[in-house]
């Protein structure tokens, strides 16, 4: 499109370069800004244009302009606003969405930026707005609709205005009345009460009363008395008459191409993208949507002209209430590909951005700003998880109908052959937290997935719906699991009896890994706290330069870092290297200086892939209402720019982040419809509503109402205390608007135990497995618990040079003495733990770390003279006495307080420790002594009632 000076009303110089939204009013033909202070009110007399630019994830701006008509508006004016839309569109690049907006019949998008409504004052600037109040407050009568956007229109002041099917509002100067139709909607009753609030803070300032009338109650009440005197008495309602969207009904399809101002339809047996020419511009005619496309190489004028054509197709057939939205070749939405027969996946769009660069370069030669036309680089931030990841995990294989819990060794080892249930406690921001999920392996078979989802589906239910329920395929892992899991490893093969018939029935050599076999694995990761190992075919063509690798015979283990991998990448391939194979000792090679045996265990040197692998775009989140129809057809609806408010309690919505999607369940909904949101979720992925490439393997997540984890309501400005409420949704938010627009605070009932089965062991992330069951990993423990645990440690014949996180070898030497004299003189454990938390605190001690970057080889370990047996003895000891904290000690220690004897913080102390709480003196306990005085373990004892805590705590002497 040609871009002159000319072209570019001066009144849009530097439109459109932050989020946020701009308005203009058309006055004397001319566009004029309208302070922020004014956004929202509009007059029935005049016409607007409104710009609302949408800063998105990857730094690019979108834009989209709707030109809003009043009822008694001029023609001219509405003309003008149409025109100035479309040079504002060339202001801003010629790429953005434009909408016509009659009032009354707004688009959902349009309501959403003023949220909860607009009322349109009568009035004008061609009246010169002699539309003075009068004196007396005028009672006024509204008709309000919409479940999650609200359309409010004044209706006359008449019991006839009224039926049963709608909300209506009615104002007076001292009361604002809600009457709910007998058949109205909970979810309409609710948003009308966001309209009640509205109208109560803008004509009122917040000072009136308000009622709550229901239909068909009479006059049960003094407020429905009250309100029906208003209309002279009670009389029984008429019928509501056919809506003005039945009377169009279903409408056929027509596209029409605009040539020399004509608009000619075109004939052809079926839509398809092919039709459209991009040096013209066509409209398509959907009946109560009209569609503009306009081509990339159309000229302004032709757009103009265009959009003249499609208002008086609209004029001749009567129909001035459908909707005329412009649509750019190239940036097309979601709604218009949907009305044709095909629609290809991509389209060039370079031009589109030529065309923005020159009008940028127009306007910066006029001392305009133009940072905003220009596209701004991505914000490069790494995804956050938002989950605590020192919680308890259990994992189980699930084998035809059964599932076998795996052993804390393997927790994060699984099989691409088979399928998995884990179930995952840990601390959120004002309780326990439980999240529920099944990973299917990429060649599991289809009656594992099945129970896999199944098995947890149950496990959820028979937990009262209060866990996440999580369903993941391989390679597709969201960044939750790898943050739960931490060093995950994927091997090749399976180990349940279905992936075993599986290949033999088919023929199929097993894969399944063996450590004396050669293996690859690919090392990939963001940090040491999420790493990953995935096997791959021990190929040459299965390495690429954007990763390392790792390789292993039976005898040799290979490191391979790619030229494009950066010094994080080598230090998790380093880390990960005390997972795989740890007893032998690496040889380290880089991209072009391979060794033959490295060549040879690979089958030979090949071609192999070397381009940078980058990240794929980030995409803003999407609200969507589903329901099944009774048809057994998933019915969906967007919610523009949404907020918590709009998760209405009985409704089910899908959040769609493309590279993961929410399904929230409302405490309200049906338990049918309950029990089908899986299906729901599987159905919205499969439709691809958003024509976003949604891929079938894509993590999704069930999420019910009141237990929403931290990584959901990440996406909201999140108020825990509405999310605790009771009641459906207009109770909610009565209760809301009588407490003075805040919801009361509600103090949450107490959750059972998030615990599956009697008989299953609860694995506590507290301690976590390292590679070698002679290492224990330690996690959430105080830091005198961290150094015993690491000081105590078995090294292997290869000195773990770049320990797992957490982990610190502290000052072994020192470490040592204390052992030895220890081993002569030991009480008991709890002393031991005291005599090292002393030693801790000593200054000469700090500072000896044992770099990560220090390797000791087993040369190294056979020489040192300070390593003896009464060492090595000490050592199991200690070990056996980490294992067994580990597992008993889980309430307290996680708060990293430090370990003391009974005999230093019991309250007829002579010795007592200063500097503790002395409401909580049993937390100071080590988990042996702590048992052998209040006779059960701390997680036991902090499930008691606080009063019962108290009453043993006085009977040992620690309240």
């Amino acid at each position: 499109m040609a871009v002159s000076m000319k072209d570019l009303d001066p009144a849009f110089k530097g439109a459109g370069q932050k989020d946020g939204l701009e308005i203009w009013r058309i006055e004397n033909f001319n566009p004029v800004p309208i302070p922020e202070s004014s956004h929202g009110k509009f007059y029935t007399g005049d016409s607007y244009v409104i710009l609302k630019t949408t800063a998105s994830k990857s730094g690019a701006l979108r834009h989209d302009i709707h030109f809003w008509l009043g009822k008694d508006t001029s023609q001219d004016e509405a003309g003008t606003a149409a025109i100035k839309t479309v040079e504002l569109d060339a202001t801003l690049g010629g790429r953005a969405v434009q909408y016509r907006e009659v009032q009354g019949h707004e688009t959902e998008k349009f309501l959403s930026y003023f949220k909860p409504c607009i009322i349109p004052q009568e009035g004008g600037i061609a009246s010169g707005f002699n539309h003075a109040e009068a004196e007396e407050y005028k009672t006024r009568l509204f008709e309000v609709k919409g479940k999650h956007v609200v359309h409010v229109r004044e209706v006359p002041f008449a019991r006839s205005s009224l039926n049963h099917d709608d909300v209506f509002i009615l104002d007076t100067e001292s009361k604002i009345f809600q009457f709910n139709g007998s058949t109205s909607s909970i979810q309409e009753r609710a948003k009308a009460l966001e309209v009640v609030q509205y109208i109560k803070d803008t004509y009122h300032d917040g000072k009136c009363d308000i009622a709550a009338i229901e239909d068909g109650k009479l006059m049960a009440d003094a407020e429905s008395g009250e309100f029906w005197a208003l209309f002279g008495g009670f009389a029984p309602l008429p019928r509501k008459g056919a809506s003005d969207d039945a009377k169009h009904g279903s409408h056929p399809l027509k596209l029409l191409r605009v040539e020399k101002g004509k608009a000619e339809p075109i004939e052809a047996d079926s839509l398809t993208r092919e039709l459209l020419e991009t040096k013209k511009c066509y409209i398509l005619d959907c009946g109560l949507e009209v569609f503009i496309w306009m081509g990339r190489n159309t000229s302004l004028d032709a757009r103009k002209s265009a959009g003249v054509s499609a208002e008086e197709l609209l004029n001749s057939t009567d129909r001035p209430k459908s909707q005329i939205i412009r649509i750019i070749e190239g940036f097309e939405t979601v709604m218009f590909k949907s009305k044709f027969d095909s629609w290809p996946e991509t389209t060039n769009v370079q031009n589109s951005e030529d065309g923005r660069g020159k009008v940028a370069a127009l306007l910066k030669r006029q001392g305009v700003d133009v940072k905003g036309l220009l596209k701004a680089e991505p914000v490069k931030e790494e995804p956050k998880p938002h989950i605590d990841c020192t919680g308890h995990l259990q994992v189980w294989r699930v084998n035809g109908q059964e599932k076998i819990s795996l052993p804390d060794s393997e927790l994060s080892k699984f099989y691409s052959g088979d399928c998995y249930i884990f179930q995952y406690t840990y601390n959120g921001d004002d309780r326990e937290e439980c999240l529920i999920g099944a990973w299917m392996g990429n060649n599991s078979v289809e009656g594992d997935r099945t129970t896999a989802l199944s098995m947890g589906c149950k496990m959820v239910e028979s937990m009262k719906f209060i866990p996440s329920m999580a369903r993941i395929y391989e390679g597709s892992e969201p960044i939750q699991f790898h943050a739960i899991m931490q060093t995950f490893i994927v091997f090749k093969g399976g180990l349940s009896d279905g992936y075993k018939n599986h290949i033999a029935e088919k023929g199929i050599p097993d894969e399944t890994y063996k450590e004396a076999g050669v293996a690859l694995f690919r090392i990939q990761g963001s940090d040491p706290e999420n790493m990953q190992a995935i096997q791959v075919e021990p190929v040459a063509s299965s390495l690429n330069s954007s990763h390392c690798y790792i390789l292993h015979s039976e005898t040799a283990l290979f490191s391979w870092s790619g030229s494009l991998t950066t010094s994080e990448d080598h230090e998790l391939v380093e880390r990960m290297l005390d997972f795989i194979k740890p007893e032998l000792q690496p040889k380290s090679h880089k991209e072009g200086i391979e060794s033959e045996q490295f060549w040879e265990l690979l089958g030979g040197k090949t071609e192999y892939p070397s381009q940078k692998i980058v990240r794929g775009k980030e995409h803003d989140p999407h609200l969507f209402s589903c329901h099944f129809s009774k048809g057994g057809d998933l019915k969906v609806k967007e919610i523009y720019n949404f907020s918590q408010d709009d998760l209405m309690t009985e409704d089910i919505f899908i959040l769609d982040c493309h590279s993961e999607i929410f399904v929230w369940v409302g405490q309200g909904v049906d338990p049918k419809s309950r029990m089908q949101s899986l299906t729901i979720g599987e159905k919205f992925i499969e439709h691809d509503f958003l024509l976003e490439k949604l891929s079938r393997t894509t993590p999704m997540f069930i999420v019910m109402e009141g237990s929403e984890p931290p990584f959901f309501t990440c996406f909201f400005k999140w108020e825990a205390a509405k999310a605790a409420m009771l009641g459906n949704s207009f109770q909610r938010k009565l209760t809301i608007l009588r407490n003075g627009g805040t919801p009361p605070v509600v103090k949450p009932k107490r959750r059972p135990s998030l615990q599956y089965g009697d008989k299953c062991q609860r694995s506590s992330r507290s301690m976590s497995v390292s590679p070698t069951p002679e290492r224990v990993r330690v996690r959430g423990r105080s830091p005198a618990f961290n150094a015993i645990a690491s000081t105590f440690e078995k090294p292997k014949d290869r000195n773990l040079s770049t320990p797992p996180p957490i982990v610190r070898k502290v000052y072994p030497k020192s470490g040592t003495a204390n052992l030895n004299t220890l081993s002569l003189g030991l009480g008991s454990k709890s002393s031991a733990i005291a005599r090292l938390t002393s030693s801790f605190e000593m200054p000469s001690a700090r500072g000896k770390l044992i770099p990560q970057s220090l390797r000791v080889t087993s040369n190294t370990l056979k020489s040192n003279p300070e390593r003896s047996d009464s060492e090595d003895s000490m050592s199991s000891r200690l070990e056996s006495l980490t294992e067994e904290d580990a597992k008993e000690g889980e309430a307290d220690d996680d708060e990293g307080l430090p370990v003391y004897p009974y005999d230093s913080v019991n309250t007829a102390s002579t010795n007592p420790v200063p500097d503790i709480d002395v409401t909580k003196r049993e937390a100071y306990l080590s988990a042996t002594e702590f048992k052998e005085k209040l006779g059960m373990t701390k997680t036991e004892f902090y499930k008691l009632p606080k009063w019962k805590q108290n009453k043993l705590k006085v009977t040992v002497q620690l309240f």
